[in-house]
């Protein structure tokens, strides 16, 4: 069950309307490592918790917080869009600052939202599903919350970069701070679940099953041999269960294909045509 608590977890308030920078804001917002996304994406895996222990409370706590942070960002995104000239905008777009603004705004945002926010993403692509990840399996799933927290926090610093009205720097100097603790949790979360269950997922999967004389090496598929000098070619895994190897030339392993025709009613090439390397007939 969810309640909502009608004032704002943090300030969302601009010094001033700035409707380009709303289509900008939209990004953190509905885009794939938006709030939109973490926060489904955080749910869904709560609500996959076998059990009511822990990692279920974590998660749970984190995805309803970031519900709020889309409010709080949609509220940010209306109020930036406060004033937009909608009317006659051959007249306002006489002057040039507003020019300039409406060339850059998006037009959704007046036509479709009624100057609100959007579930969609800086250049207005809808909010998909896609874009969460909920397996099952904690570990990967804990990792792919680092991973969310890390792009989002990214996208979140360029966006305070990319402005000078402190109302809005102050609402994301809130996002990015919290992101910073999110980035925490899940690597604490992380490193106790490595601890208990190493750190290859799944770790259930009997090892002897799969071919072990490549478990830890690495193949070079570029010139030269620079990726031979990293952690990850020499000394033990990473894993406890054997020493990376560096594989300067790697062999290919397999035969090469040979597919059996199509049948004639999938009216591939024929076989004929496809012998003597490709060649034409007369060369063939």
């Amino acid at each position: 069950m969810f309640f909502h608590v009608k004032e704002l977890q943090y300030h969302a308030k601009p010094e001033r309307p700035d409707p380009l920078f709303a289509k900008q804001l939209q990004e953190v917002l509905g885009g794939q490592f938006g709030e939109i996304s973490v926060a489904m994406q955080y749910l869904f895996q709560g609500w996959s918790v076998r059990g009511n222990g822990k990692y279920k409370d974590l998660l749970m706590d984190t995805g309803t917080e970031e519900l709020a942070h889309i409010e709080m960002l949609a509220t940010m995104i209306a109020r930036l869009l406060d004033g937009a000239p909608v009317g006659d905008l051959e007249d306002a777009a006489k002057d040039p600052v507003i020019g300039a603004i409406l060339g850059g705004m998006n037009p959704q945002h007046a036509i479709v939202s009624g100057l609100g926010a959007m579930p969609a993403d800086s250049v207005g692509n809808r909010w998909t599903a896609d874009y969460i990840i909920a397996s099952g399996n904690l570990l990967a799933d804990f990792r792919a919350n680092l991973n969310a927290e890390s792009q989002g926090r990214l996208q979140a610093v360029r966006l305070y970069e990319a402005t000078n009205d402190r109302g809005v720097k102050d609402m994301l100097s809130w996002l990015i701070a919290r992101d910073t603790m999110h980035q925490n949790q899940w690597l604490a979360a992380i490193a106790e679940l490595e601890a208990k269950e190493n750190v290859v997922v799944p770790s259930t999967f009997p090892r002897q099953l799969e071919k072990r004389e490549v478990s830890h090496v690495l193949f070079n598929f570029s010139e030269g041999d620079k990726s031979a000098a990293g952690r990850w070619a020499n000394g033990p895994t990473m894993d406890g269960e054997g020493t990376f190897k560096y594989d300067p030339c790697p062999a290919a392993y397999g035969d090469k294909p040979k597919l059996k025709p199509a049948p004639p009613y999938i009216h591939d090439t024929l076989p004929a045509a496809l012998r003597h390397n490709d060649l034409p007939p007369h060369l063939g």
